[in-house]
């Protein structure tokens, strides 16, 4: 999976057949059914949906994508958020965040075993209890995010929801390239050994991405979210 995982970074929208032929062409000779199963336990979640939704209650919780010519000038105008898979020396784990596209400061992350729902609204309550609610969050159409508890609980803030479109990895772009500059930066030179080694280097590894310059904004994520902030207080 850690070959996947890593290929997946630079093609987001792989399928099962392609992903295949590719990891055939590198000597791994597997079918698409242990493709699927490695996908679904990685939380290639643009590609897989869970079963038990009917058609109608995702119509009910797939929202449209709202940043699309959107002006994004200031801090918590928009939040976007992801699940991700992190490989370890021995096994695996999950971790979510939440990116605040203006300044790309991380406001909230978390690192678990299981992907829940639970799990991405607590860290969500608190990203917003530290920093403040945003006026957009933007995800994908994973189980996570079409749930009632997730939808319920941003209806009830006040928190306008935006979803990439089925299959769009390029609508949350921001926070994919998070995900690229975390693992091909820390994660894969680094692999930790067990959970607390990789809690403790991704919070390490978060300080330090949060006061280096940012080429998309031209200072750092820190300076960029505080600026705004004082901006908008003044």
């Amino acid at each position: 999976m850690n070959l996947m995982d890593s290929h997946l970074m630079k093609y987001s929208s792989e399928g099962v057949k392609s992903m295949v032929e590719w990891l055939k062409e590198r000597g791994y000779p597997v079918g698409p059914k242990r493709v699927r199963r490695m996908f679904r336990l990685m939380g290639h979640q643009t590609i897989y949906r869970k079963k038990n939704l009917t058609k109608g209650a995702l119509k009910q919780f797939i929202k449209p994508y709202l940043l699309r010519g959107l002006e994004i000038n200031r801090a918590n105008q928009v939040w976007c958020t992801d699940i991700t898979y992190i490989p370890m020396r021995k096994g695996f784990m999950y971790m979510t965040a939440f990116i605040d596209v203006y300044s790309r400061k991380i406001v909230g992350w978390g690192i678990s075993n299981t992907m829940t729902k639970k799990w991405c609204l607590d860290v969500l309550k608190q990203a917003i209890a530290t920093y403040g609610k945003p006026e957009i969050i933007n995800s994908d159409q994973g189980s996570q995010y079409t749930s009632s508890a997730w939808i319920h609980y941003l209806q009830e803030q006040d928190i306008n929801i935006s979803m990439d479109g089925k299959g769009r990895a390029t609508d949350n772009t921001w926070i994919e390239r998070f995900w690229k500059t975390l693992k091909y930066n820390h994660i894969y030179l680094n692999p930790s050994n067990d959970g607390l080694e990789l809690y403790q280097g991704i919070q390490e590894y978060i300080q330090y991405y949060h006061h280096k310059k940012h080429q998309g904004i031209k200072t750092s994520p820190e300076k960029a979210f505080l600026d705004s902030r004082n901006k908008i207080a003044a």
